[in-house]
């Protein structure tokens, strides 16, 4: 179907004759006139009839009338919806979420999103710390956590899974060297942190030394890259480095999950609301990596 042809039989429908038909659409008689014959064409039946009074519609005419009116009214709601986008969706929206997500998953996502809403201003908190929505510390928030102890709403997005990483030449070339229980092996440790203690003896290298100590989730991973030990990393920094590998027999930590959160009075408010869901969008589509496997 030729689409185009649809406003040139509206408008001569409406006007009743193909040089009225041209100054409504601002096109020129000699177009109105062949944008009419090719829909003839292509349906395979005549669609006016000329008369005294001008072009009157035949049968199969009055047939498609109401589908054209349908299918116009369906496009200039569609032309609607997004030229009012600009005006509606404006102002500052303030998003907190871990350097790592950011700069390795979210920088395409939110550039994307500045480009399709140009009047929506992004302030960008980057902090392993998690921000209080409660205490208005920012607006939206990205976070992996076990559980959300804060009134906010949230979309809870899939598990966030967590396992010991190392660089593939570092597995090759000390992993068949180790001893019982990982001796010999390094860890790249968080320092005095209960959980990660814990979470390196529920590992079969309890036994490994911790021989850096780095409070600097993102130095793990270059450090780990690098050839440095093993560490405590997401499963989906081996899509964005697959130079990194998850240690064989070491298993997936599967408590955490990825959460949007924002600020309940803000459920209302459509910047908060686009922006919310096009991060659940894009996150959603990366949701193998996050799980692991």
């Amino acid at each position: 179907m030729d689409w185009k042809s649809l406003p040139a039989f509206l408008a001569v429908a409406r006007s009743g004759s193909l040089r009225a038909g041209a100054e409504q659409i601002d096109g020129t008689h000699a177009t109105v006139r062949r944008q009419i014959e090719g829909l003839e064409a292509q349906l395979g039946t005549s669609l006016f009839r000329r008369s005294a009074g001008g072009l009157t519609l035949t049968a199969a005419g009055r047939r498609l009338l109401p589908q054209a009116i349908e299918a116009e009214a369906a496009l200039l709601k569609g032309f609607n919806a997004v030229q009012g986008l600009d005006r509606e969706a404006s102002g500052r929206i303030r998003l907190s979420v871990d350097p790592l997500t950011a700069h390795y998953l979210l920088a395409p996502v939110l550039a994307d999103f500045a480009a399709l809403y140009p009047d929506i201003e992004i302030e960008l908190k980057l902090s392993y710390f998690l921000d209080s929505i409660e205490k208005d510390e920012t607006d939206i928030s990205i976070r992996h956590v076990v559980n959300v102890e804060e009134d906010a709403v949230g979309r809870k997005l899939f598990p966030l899974s967590l396992g010991v990483f190392a660089s593939r030449n570092y597995i090759d070339t000390e992993m068949p060297n180790a001893g019982p229980r990982g001796r010999g092996l390094t860890w790249i440790g968080y320092g005095e942190i209960d959980e990660i203690q814990r979470m390196v003896a529920e590992t079969p290298f309890s036994e490994a030394r911790i021989r850096h100590t780095i409070a600097d989730p993102q130095m793990h991973l270059h450090m780990a890259r690098a050839g440095a030990g093993m560490t405590f990393l997401a499963s989906w920094v081996t899509r964005a480095f697959p130079e990194l590998q998850r240690v064989p027999g070491s298993p997936l930590d599967q408590r955490r999950s990825t959460w949007i959160l924002q600020h309940g009075g803000l459920r209302r408010v459509r910047r908060a609301r686009l922006l919310v869901d096009y991060l659940s969008a894009a996150l959603l589509e990366r949701r193998a990596d996050f799980i692991g496997h």
